[in-house]
């Protein structure tokens, strides 16, 4: 399976991808620390550092895939919703790429904001334009606590499929099992500089995160975002005043803050993975990213449906043959 992705970031939903079964011809991404970090960790990627609008994907013409975490402030609250006003918003180079590649498949996440009513027209809108390019539309609310990350983070996700493939679909159901506290995700960090406290606030920790943020260009510096999600955090015992520089010390004392390290466990990201620049650019790329869990799942489920028709039509052929030899 080959797929291309747009406004790819620091990697969340192409390593989800590849973890699907996924191989990447393209990763499109404008924010040079972003491509950075994803040739960091992905050497063998072909990582292209270009603004969507001056990129085109004619050459991918028949690819299993399209994906894309198309920029989110045009929905959401703190961006102010002014959807198609917005000049942020790359749904219509998403569609435009669509057209010039015409993918088996679709995949765009974003924010929950995008299900509002004010945008009824707007989903509608670009509903009408896949349909009448060929494509069945799936578009759900996913939680990602319901796949195994600790973090409340509600995604709006699109998938759209070639007729063909479309009847094969189904979304996937997540994981039975709960998901793991953010003490149960953090404690091995918190506790790598000997922090004599790490076991205690990791038992308080016990609930999931709210929604971690990254913020924009033109937010100060990095922190866990409003009011609203610090007073979240302080009920984990998470001071979201800011980021850390290192896990706490062995005579800390307090509410620890996170790094950009343990936000991106958060998120779902393996230890392993390095974020490329310094913490606030660090942290953005952690806090726009599409948790890799996710994106793995929903990968999964959309392989399949390519797979089964691919199988469907083997086997059809395989009858035709039979009959043409009796």
């Amino acid at each position: 399976m080959r797929s291309i992705e747009i406004c790819a970031g620091a990697g969340g939903q192409a390593l989800g991808l590849e973890q699907a079964g996924f191989m990447h011809a393209a990763l499109v991404e404008i924010d040079a620390s972003a491509c950075q970090t994803l040739l960091y960790n992905r050497p063998h990627w072909n990582v292209i550092q270009e603004d969507v609008y001056d990129f085109h994907a004619d050459m991918f013409r028949g690819i299993d895939l399209l994906a894309g975490g198309v920029p989110c402030p045009p929905f959401s609250i703190a961006g102010k919703q002014l959807g198609y006003e917005d000049s942020r918003d790359l749904f219509p180079q998403a569609l435009r790429l669509i057209r010039e590649c015409q993918p088996k498949a679709v995949m765009l996440e974003n924010v929950k904001g995008l299900f509002s009513p004010k945008f009824d027209a707007y989903r509608q809108g670009i509903r009408e334009q896949l349909e009448a390019m060929g494509y069945i539309v799936f578009w759900e609310l996913i939680q990602a606590n319901h796949h195994g990350v600790a973090q409340l983070r509600p995604r709006t996700v699109l998938v759209a499929l070639q007729s063909a493939y479309a009847p094969h679909f189904a979304w996937p159901i997540g994981v039975v099992a709960p998901p793991p506290t953010v003490g149960q995700v953090l404690f091995h960090e918190m506790a790598s500089r000997g922090w004599l406290g790490a076991m205690e606030w990791a038992e308080q920790a016990n609930d999931i995160a709210p929604t971690i943020v990254g913020g924009s260009k033109k937010h100060g510096g990095a922190d866990l975002g409003p009011t609203r999600s610090r007073s979240a955090w302080l009920r984990l015992n998470v001071d979201g005043g800011g980021i850390a520089d290192c896990a706490p010390s062995p005579d800390f004392c307090g509410n620890p803050k996170l790094t950009v390290k343990m936000a991106a466990l958060i998120q779902g990201f393996p230890p392993d993975w390095v974020f490329v620049g310094k913490k606030t650019p660090a942290y953005r790329q952690v806090g726009n990213a599409f948790p890799p869990p996710v994106a793995k799942a929903i990968g999964k489920a959309i392989r399949k449906a390519i797979e089964t028709n691919a199988h469907q039509e083997e086997e059809e052929q395989h009858e035709q043959r039979i009959r043409r030899a009796r």
